[in-house]
């Protein structure tokens, strides 16, 4: 039974709270032995993950659902931006992580116009990187884009519902967002520079103090993911991208291809077996239950996986 919905958040609390949920991590169908799984005596593999809480949940859910088939997975988790992880895996401090496929064409490939649907976004990525020495795994059915958050109620009293219509409001509209996004194009500022002709005055922000800045005034429009929980409550209104510049944003492993290789076919199949599971609802309910209810991500992904017989 598969538990991809928004009752997730309540069903890992509970499932957390359970005693036997600590010695489940490893737990593996059957009676299989150590030595029988697909992962023994495969090579040491160094994961990454961004600086974010979805990607600290993406990353110990890839380690953990490996370590269960045998894999020796080592995490380096909060990285920091794209821009540092991809770095890192060209440097070879890690071996593969996990990434956005329109983030990686747009910021590491610097392919600026948009593919036409989710589909060939995916496959531009997988091609891409394969030119270039790696392999991008299937991607998630969800997908988490950039997006331009303001509160509802400061929407309604400046007619605000596209990300063009900030453009009347001049450099008046402070806008806030990790550093990364002011220099990127088009999904980031400059985009909202030149494409939709809107010049809001930036102001840099650490990733889990998007909403509260624009709680207290701090700023009037935030740069925020499209799963993000507070955006359920309406509270705040995703102004439209009628342009698309954020582009098409669902996941994949990006992993050195000699590496891949080497550890074999189930690695891939294991990384994508927890890619299918990862709907839009379940994503958030994955979020909420990190960032609203304050389980840590390793315990939250723990649960995750064992309902689903991958852990």
């Amino acid at each position: 039974m598969r538990f991809s919905d928004l009752r997730l958040a309540r069903l890992v609390a509970a499932a957390i709270a359970a005693a036997a949920l600590v010695g489940a991590l490893v737990a593996t169908a059957g009676a299989r032995t150590a030595r029988s799984l697909p992962g023994a005596g495969k090579p040491a593999f160094i994961l990454g993950d961004k600086n974010f809480p979805e990607e600290y949940i993406l990353g110990d859910l890839y380690q953990q659902a490996l370590q269960a088939q045998g894999y020796k997975v080592t995490l380096k988790p909060n990285l920091g931006s794209t821009e540092i992880a991809w770095k890192a895996l060209q440097k070879g401090q890690i071996q593969g992580y996990p990434e956005y496929d329109g983030t990686l064409l747009a910021t590491v490939a610097g392919i600026t116009k948009n593919a036409a649907n989710s589909a060939a976004a995916a496959t531009e990525t997988r091609n891409w990187a394969a030119k270039h020495g790696y392999t991008f795994t299937n991607v998630t059915p969800f997908s988490d884009s950039d997006a331009i958050a303001v509160l509802t109620s400061y929407a309604k009293k400046n007619g605000l519902k596209t990300i063009g219509d900030l453009k009347k409001l001049g450099s008046a509209v402070k806008i806030g967002g990790a550093a990364e996004f002011q220099t990127r194009y088009p999904d980031g500022l400059l985009g909202v520079n030149r494409v939709y002709g809107a010049h809001p005055t930036f102001v840099p922000l650490n990733i889990p103090s998007f909403y509260t800045a624009l709680d207290n005034g701090q700023v009037n429009a935030a740069a925020v993911f499209t799963t993000d929980p507070p955006l359920k409550t309406g509270k705040y209104t995703v102004l439209k991208d009628t342009k698309f510049i954020f582009g098409f944003q669902n996941v994949g492993m990006v992993v050195k291809t000699s590496v891949a290789k080497a550890e074999g076919s189930a690695f891939t199949t294991t990384i994508n077996k927890v890619s299918a599971l990862l709907t839009q609802k379940a994503i958030i309910a994955l979020n909420a239950a990190v960032e609203v209810d304050k389980q840590s991500a390793s315990k939250v992904a723990a649960a995750f996986l064992k309902a689903n017989h991958l852990g």
